[in-house]
């Protein structure tokens, strides 16, 4: 099972209000099992753009990236995977920075 062991979250500056509601970007860095496919010696990190509106919230997109080097990785989550970074996400949205 992935788990998320450190964050950073800040709200995506809109000054011309183009997007609707508010958006909110995450770095996530994941502990990976050794025996699950998107394991890297080097870590894993996820960026996460979470959007916040009037009728609710949702994860709009995520990237993997190895944690050293910065590369970006060609992995798609697993269901459960993304929906544990959607709730992580939704339950931590008044640590961002303004």
């Amino acid at each position: 099972m992935v788990t998320i062991t450190e964050f950073q979250v800040e709200q995506v500056k809109d000054p011309f209000r183009i997007l609707a509601g508010k958006r909110y970007e995450y770095k996530l860095d994941l502990d990976v099992p050794e025996d699950d496919e998107l394991y890297s010696e080097n870590g894993i990190y996820v960026r996460a753009i979470y959007s916040e509106q009037e009728e609710g919230g949702g994860l709009v997109k995520y990237d993997v990236y190895e944690k050293s080097t910065d590369r970006y990785l060609v992995f798609e989550l697993e269901d459960d995977e993304v929906q544990m970074i959607e709730k992580f996400c939704r339950e931590h949205l008044e640590e961002a920075e303004e």
